[in-house]
């Protein structure tokens, strides 16, 4: 009599829960969609670039199947000033291949660097890759990574998964081998 109870429970349980893997693929499906954020990131040059973070991935709509380097800088920050001729350097070499994205941090109080003085800055520098100066930068930059340190850089390979992170300055030649690791043999 105790092994039919103990049967009709087991099989109640599998009613009840089933064995249906649909079910948790659509709440693993939902919580991975309350994770993603979306953002609409537009460039000094009014480009938008469409971005959704999830976690250490991000999707880059714009530069699908490249290696992405998220420049998160400041207009006063000297460190950020030196790594511009060297971040121009890697993006002519792996041209195609490899997109830089500058996000300014450098406004007071979360808001963005006045216009005509970013626009300046670019232009002195020669900064040949995008710039994004808004107010959502510093909301973006808390959905990427924790940043401490003016400049840090976030490294992602062609599929969007976040592979380094560099925090100050860093040499030229280390981030082209971090870039080479993420193009994993394209070249």
């Amino acid at each position: 009599m105790q092994f039919k109870k103990m049967v009709y429970f087991a099989i109640y349980v599998i009613l009840l829960f089933g064995c249906d893997s649909k079910v948790k693929t659509d709440i693993k499906d939902k919580l991975m969609q309350e994770k993603q954020t979306k953002f609409s990131l537009v460039t000094t040059k009014q480009e938008t670039l469409n971005l959704i973070v999830n976690e250490d991935n991000i999707k880059f709509k714009d530069y699908e199947n490249k290696v992405v380097l998220l420049n998160f800088f400041a207009t006063w920050c000297p460190p950020c000033k030196a790594e511009i001729p060297h971040l121009n350097n890697l993006v002519k070499k792996f041209k195609g291949k490899f997109k830089v994205i500058a996000i300014n941090l450098g406004g007071v109080n979360g808001l963005s660097t006045p216009k005509n003085i970013l626009d300046e800055f670019i232009k002195t520098n020669n900064i040949q890759y995008p710039v994004i100066n808004d107010e959502s930068n510093v909301t973006f930059s808390k959905a990427v990574g924790t940043i401490r340190v003016i400049p840090t850089m976030f490294l992602y390979d062609t599929k969007g998964k976040k592979i380094q992170k560099f925090v100050g300055i860093v040499p030229e030649e280390m981030m082209e081998i971090d870039i080479l690791n993420a193009l994993d043999g394209q070249i």
